[in-house]
């Protein structure tokens, strides 16, 4: 029988190759760079979304909350693409871990947002890895591409062909 989960757990490890794929492409030597002033540096969008899956998939089964007043959104500069390589595998591994593990009951569980300890939003656990883990990982893994084609670096396939790649040819 299938759990809630499972589906989910399927989609990450398609999407965990598209992002791998994109996460390739960052040069090494353009961590730095920044498509505008109040943007992510390269490597710190790059490094967000290396951590994203394995970060948020504890946070949402580990705990029934969490206060935003506790956490940091400004990602730290990586030093390197190594380091970045590194913190996504251990973060898919992570989040394999609390997906796999994801019992049905626990994914209806209420889980709850705060700010300051005031409630911001209380959601299905299942609801919240959708939109919060995944939905926010794609959005950032399609910021990484827009900063791929600022740089002029080919931008890989992600769903179906992209002006410099088809998966059709």
């Amino acid at each position: 029988m299938t759990t809630i989960a499972e589906p989910m757990l399927n989609e990450f490890r398609e999407e965990t190759n598209i992002t791998r794929r994109i996460l390739d492409r960052v040069p090494a030597d353009k961590l730095t760079w920044k498509p505008h002033p109040k943007s992510m540096t390269l490597g710190q969008l790059a490094i967000h979304i290396a951590v994203v899956p394995g970060r948020l998939a504890a946070l949402a089964t580990q705990s029934d909350s969490f206060d935003v007043a506790q956490a940091n959104f400004l990602p730290d500069q990586p030093k390197d693409m190594k380091e970045i390589q590194s913190a996504f595998e251990e973060s898919v591994k992570q989040a394999e871990g609390c997906l796999g593990c994801l019992t049905d009951e626990a994914a209806r569980g209420t889980w709850r947002l705060l700010a300051k300890g005031k409630e911001v939003f209380s959601q299905p656990r299942v609801n919240v890895l959708r939109s919060i883990m995944l939905n926010h990982w794609y959005h950032h893994r399609g910021q990484l591409s827009v900063y791929l084609r600022l740089l002029d670096v080919p931008v890989p396939v992600i769903y179906g062909r992209s002006a410099d790649e088809s998966p059709f040819e």
